[in-house]
């Protein structure tokens, strides 16, 4: 009973229920930039290329066997999913910054007053 009662707690902890959701949520995403990358930045960048190489299709850019159009492809893909992520997390690091709480104010007046006060009666009591 001990190992199931653990497990449990383990599933069920904000944790590990954040995680899967981030992963599922991730996935989502990544479809979503890659059809971006692929169905829209690809062609649009390398259109004239492509063209002027005689190809339909990045994918089938071939050299000597090598299908370098491929590559070029995962790279490009790669390059615009590093983007996208980096002025995300640029955005969300802006909104927590401002969503941070101002430095406390310093002492008023009356409490410099105060202070004064004490640090009078504390040197008055130790003469």
């Amino acid at each position: 009973m001990g190992f199931i009662k653990e497990f449990k707690e383990f599933a069920v902890k904000g944790n590990v229920i954040d995680l899967a959701v981030g992963v599922i949520i991730g996935a989502a995403f990544g479809k979503i930039v890659s059809s971006f990358v692929e169905d829209v930045i690809t062609p649009l960048l390398l259109n004239p290329a492509l063209k002027a190489a005689g190809a339909e299709n990045i994918k089938t850019l071939v050299w000597n066997g090598v299908t370098y159009g491929n590559f070029l492809a995962a790279v490009i893909n790669f390059l615009c999913i590093a983007l996208v992520l980096f002025v995300m997390i640029k955005g969300i690091n802006k909104i927590s910054k401002a969503k941070e709480e101002p430095a406390p104010a310093g002492p008023t007046d009356d409490q410099k007053l105060l202070m004064e006060i004490r640090d009078l009666l504390k040197n008055k009591n130790n003469i």
